[in-house]
């Protein structure tokens, strides 16, 4: 199926029905009165985004599209049936604009989204609407009004998250063929992709993104060299952008940095908002040789503005993981990765901390790693509970590698009270308990006792 992006088309709503003269005429009744109905509404022109379509190439070869007509109004106080409106499927993602002033009439973004371009003319009234108390026999009635009519310019504009740029041949067809199911022709001569693609790209999790393959941009698309650049539209809508570099591209004046210098000239003629978005740089075709050689320098040029690189090979697949993470990451609202965590090594961790990440001890406090290697400990030897002589000062100091075992000394008894049993303690100043006289002594100890006849149990 042929691709096109853009058309022009004129459209036309329908006109209102007219509103009928007429006068009820019955056997027995005098002067039944105006009996003209109203007129039907004419239909609208409404547009639809259809998920099935992705081209507008209907569209090219019917260019006259006209809504039906009200009915007119009837006799009988009859009104005149309304038209229904002419429903256009454009692609997701077309833009309807005026052709006379320029003016952007809808953005059919979404799925299923609807836009009334023309309205219909609305339906006259007929005479039965104007009889008055001094007007019994109107003979008169109002005609419908006519349609809108425009001429409209249908330009879409494909719905992607990434969009791919480069040279001719710089290898995007099959980059997105390799992370997607897309299927774009690809051959070894230049400008072999004529039309953009789109394809969604499986990521981790379940999430998915769209990504858009356009024609390659040359030096001097503004001007109408190559393809142009009027495929640039297709990437407006991007949130991030992958600039392909090719590092064995023929010719003194392609080297790989003046290839993104192009690129970004072509990009701020077309659009500065375009040239503004968040972009990637990829260095692919590393698994050649030539490539390979002048990898380095590629790099050691970007590193000086700041701008991080990743090589890929999109024919084998190598380096592709650390570019979809980078894009996923912008997608997800980051930041752009930085120079440094791209290109910073690794570290391997030291061997006391891989132990002891092993153990699973590490991600715990301090004192219970003590008392787990207390535990773990055999039981000291020596006496008052003191580890052997071959351990050394720091180490029995240290509490994180050696637990102090509990004293096995018991709490002396609590001393006996000189109260005697049933005697009451009174607070006294200083806090200490007031001793009973003599006398209460005796007293005390008269009503302690048991009474006669009811002995100890």
């Amino acid at each position: 199926m042929k691709f096109v992006d853009q058309v022009s088309i004129q459209v036309k709503a329908g006109d209102g029905g007219n509103g009928a003269v007429a006068f009820r005429r019955e056997k027995f009744v005098e002067r039944g009165g105006p009996s003209g109905g109203d007129g039907g509404n004419g239909g609208s022109v409404v547009f639809e985004a259809d998920t099935g379509l992705t081209t507008l190439l209907d569209y090219r070869y019917q260019q006259h599209h006209r809504a039906r007509n009200g009915q007119h109004g009837m006799g009988s106080d009859m009104n005149g049936a309304s038209a229904e409106d002419l429903v256009l499927r454009v692609p997701v993602g077309t833009l309807i604009r005026d052709q006379d002033t320029g003016e952007l009439l809808a953005d059919l973004a979404a799925p299923g989204a609807r836009a009334v371009i023309a309205r219909g003319g609305r339906g006259g009234l007929g005479n039965m609407n104007f009889a008055t108390s001094t007007r019994q026999t109107p003979r008169f009635a109002q005609d419908g009004k006519p349609g809108e009519e425009r001429k409209l310019v249908l330009e879409l504009k494909l719905l992607a998250d990434v969009g791919l740029l480069g040279f001719p041949n710089a290898g995007k067809s099959t980059l997105i063929s390799r992370v997607s199911r897309a299927r774009p022709k690809i051959a070894d001569y230049p400008f072999t992709t004529l039309v953009p693609n789109l394809g969604v790209v499986p990521y981790k999790d379940g999430t998915s993104f769209v990504m858009a393959d356009i024609p390659g941009i040359i030096e001097g698309a503004a001007e109408g060299a190559g393809l142009g650049h009027q495929f640039l539209r297709h990437v407006e809508r991007c949130r991030v952008l992958i600039h392909l570099v090719d590092l064995t591209a023929p010719g003194e004046d392609r080297a790989p940095v003046r290839d993104l210098d192009v690129l970004d000239h072509e990009l701020a003629r077309y659009s500065l908002e375009l040239a503004r978005k968040p972009q990637i740089i990829a260095a692919n075709k590393i698994d050649l040789p030539e490539a390979r050689e002048r990898l380095p320098s590629f790099q050691a040029a970007m590193a000086a503005r700041g701008l991080p690189v990743f090589p890929i090979s999109a024919a084998t697949g190598e380096g592709l993981g650390p570019l979809l993470d980078a894009v996923a990451q912008v997608l997800s609202g980051g930041a752009l990765p930085t120079l440094g965590r791209a290109e910073r090594p690794r570290r391997r961790p030291k061997a006391g901390a891989a132990a002891s990440d092993r153990g699973g001890s590490a991600l715990r406090p301090a004192h219970a790693r003590g008392d787990e290697h207390a535990r773990s400990m055999p039981a000291p030897r020596g006496s008052h509970g003191t580890a052997s002589g071959t351990m050394s000062r720091k180490e029995r100091a240290s509490p994180a590698t050696t637990a102090r075992p509990t004293s096995k000394r018991k709490a002396p008894p609590p001393k006996k009270s000189t109260v005697r049993k049933g005697a009451s303690r009174s607070p006294l100043k200083g806090g200490a308990a007031a001793r009973p006289r003599g006398g209460a002594r005796k007293r005390i100890a008269r009503s302690s006792r048991p009474p006669a006849g009811k002995g100890a149990r």
